[in-house]
């Protein structure tokens, strides 16, 4: 299985702090030194609509590469595509909504029209590329979504790696389990607003689905979903895993003190939990 981190993309995005550049690319080289498999780095996006993404290819250009990491980008179009694959980054996230309203406050064009652009880049990409659908499981603004949407919008990149994004945090672990079963989706990308988020990660494990997004500490929100919160912590998620006998690879005690500097840069406690209640050394 792997797990990626989306902490220095989803989870500074809804910060009222604005970072620079060299402390994000600190937080990414600390999730590395953790072997965190993939991390998602940075979100080549307008520094006037995201101004916490801002600079992208300052971050990743003083990023400390390891080898056995895989870092990642998020685009929403093709030129924040361009910029991505010139910046030098391992592989695109590039994310299209599920619904005509969430697509346009998030990416300013239809479903269609993403769904166009996401073609193209896959057909021009020398990288490796990941589509996520976003509000697979319901939308602030247009409620639940019809799963067979979503799976309508899957079948339609069948060679592509496909994440399924619970982007506010509303789906349960049945309607996980039946959507990736569905869609045959190899990833889902979970928000814990509701408490449901660790028990929707089991489900799509259980289902077929090895990619697992989660971010450190729990951070993480969306600036255009009001009252998304975090995200599934991604200490909490190598904790479960570890604990029920699934090898992740990942350093549990090195996560666990990234969260805590985070904790420290930021001025505030986080969502997580395991960060602050520590490993347990127990049988």
């Amino acid at each position: 299985m792997t797990i990626c981190d989306v902490g220095p993309r989803d989870g500074l995005q809804n910060e009222p702090e604005t970072l620079v550049p060299s402390v994000r690319a600190e937080l990414v080289d600390r999730l590395a030194a953790a072997r965190l498999p993939r991390i998602e780095a940075a979100s080549f996006v307008r520094a006037d609509t995201v101004p916490q993404m801002a600079a992208a290819e300052e971050v990743v250009a003083s990023i400390q590469r390891r080898e056995g990491t895989e870092y990642s980008g998020l685009a929403l179009n093709e030129k924040g595509y361009d910029r991505l694959a010139a910046a030098g980054l391992d592989r695109v996230n590039f994310t299209l909504a599920a619904t005509d309203s969430f697509s346009r406050r998030n990416a300013n064009q239809s479903v269609e029209e993403a769904v166009a652009a996401a073609a193209s880049v896959i057909e021009r990409a020398a990288l490796p590329v990941t589509l996520t659908i976003s509000v697979a499981f319901g939308c602030p603004f247009e409620g639940p979504v019809d799963p067979g949407v979503v799976a309508d919008l899957a079948a339609r990149f069948p060679s592509t790696e496909v994440v399924l994004a619970d982007t506010i945090g509303v789906a349960t672990p049945r309607q996980v389990r039946e959507l990736v079963e569905r869609t045959r989706a190899p990833g889902v990308h979970l928000h814990n607003t509701r408490n449901t988020g660790y028990a929707n990660a089991v489900a799509a494990l259980e289902a077929g689905a090895p990619l697992l997004d989660a971010s450190c500490g729990g951070l993480g929100g969306c600036p255009y979903a009001p009252r998304a919160t975090g995200n599934i912590a991604t200490e909490e998620l190598v904790y479960l895993l570890e604990g029920d006998g699934i090898e992740t690879g990942v350093d549990l005690d090195a996560l666990i003190e990234t969260s805590v500097w985070l904790e420290g840069l930021l001025g505030r406690r986080l969502e997580g939990q395991v960060y602050r209640a520590g490993a347990w050394a127990g049988d």
